[in-house]
């Protein structure tokens, strides 16, 4: 039988050997996740000592470190200046692909959304408005609501009466007017809509120096460029439009020009309810 003392000595044995063996792992884990963000050479620096960017990598390591089966990122890249929110934006997606462990990430930014996520979910008020992959919601859009949150710049809409002539269905704009394909006015008359909302997002904005047939004329407000394209924003009485065109295309703000639509990716949604139609 063994003596108290013995079993007193074995306890404290154990004991201590299970903190050391706790910071072994713990050590290999820090090290680890150190490897994965590329922070080694940040472990013995004070909090003080470290970039916003750094900071997050930090705050990231900590959660790696849990080895959790969720991550839930609440506007992680909120604080950041913009360079590094594109810097961080890839290396968190990188990181969630190795890790393959399921991240919720909470953002107001729908460019995070879109470049980042499998699938989004949208908002509004604390109810879910809309569920799916990032290009479903982008093509598909299930209001008036998500259609105008996702996309930059935003969705262009305007209301119209819809109208029959001469078998065709119109919709009337009050400064103009669009007569429908065949297999979209089947959709709205289905609908039994009296009223649209109608949505074009601006690369689907075609334009024209030469008046062609429907066309609506405008006059340019202003030309916004990004680089790699222009925002061309436009105005006929309270009609107001956006649309994406090439780089230095020549045309200038008080410039007319003739606007049409890609008619097979407009948008329509019930003018009472915002939801969709087409």
């Amino acid at each position: 039988m063994l003596s108290t003392r013995t079993c007193l000595s074995m306890t404290i044995w154990h004991s201590v050997f299970e903190i050391w063996a706790t910071l072994r792992e713990i050590e290999s884990k820090i090290r680890k996740a150190a490897r994965l963000l590329e922070i080694q050479q940040l472990l013995d620096r004070k909090p003080n000592q470290l970039s916003g960017g750094q900071k997050q990598r930090v705050a990231l390591g900590r959660a790696i470190v849990r080895e959790p089966k969720v991550f839930l990122w609440d506007e992680p890249l909120s604080n950041l200046d913009a360079k590094m929110r594109v810097t961080m934006r890839a290396e968190l997606r990188k990181l969630q692909k190795e890790l393959k462990i399921t991240t919720i990430h909470v953002t107001h930014d729908q460019l995070e959304a879109m470049t980042m996520a499998d699938r989004v979910i949208i908002m509004r008020a604390g109810k879910v408005e809309q569920v799916g992959k990032p290009e479903e919601v982008y093509d598909f859009p299930a209001n008036t609501f998500v259609a105008g949150f996702i996309g930059t710049p935003p969705i262009n809409l305007f209301r119209a009466s819809v109208v029959g002539r001469k078998g065709s269905l119109v919709l009337d704009a009050g400064e103009f007017s669009i007569t429908l394909p065949a297999e979209i006015a089947r959709a709205v008359r289905k609908a039994g809509c009296s009223e649209v909302i109608v949505g074009v997002r601006p690369e689907d904005v075609l334009l024209t120096a030469e008046r062609q047939k429907k066309a609506l004329e405008m006059r340019i407000d202003l030309v916004e460029p990004v680089g790699s394209e222009d925002f061309l924003y436009m105005s006929t009485g309270a009609i107001r439009f956006v649309a994406k065109v090439p780089p230095k295309a020549g045309l200038a703000v008080g410039k007319k020009v003739f606007v049409t639509f890609r008619m097979e990716r407009i948008h329509i949604f019930d003018g009472k309810t915002e939801k969709a139609i087409v």
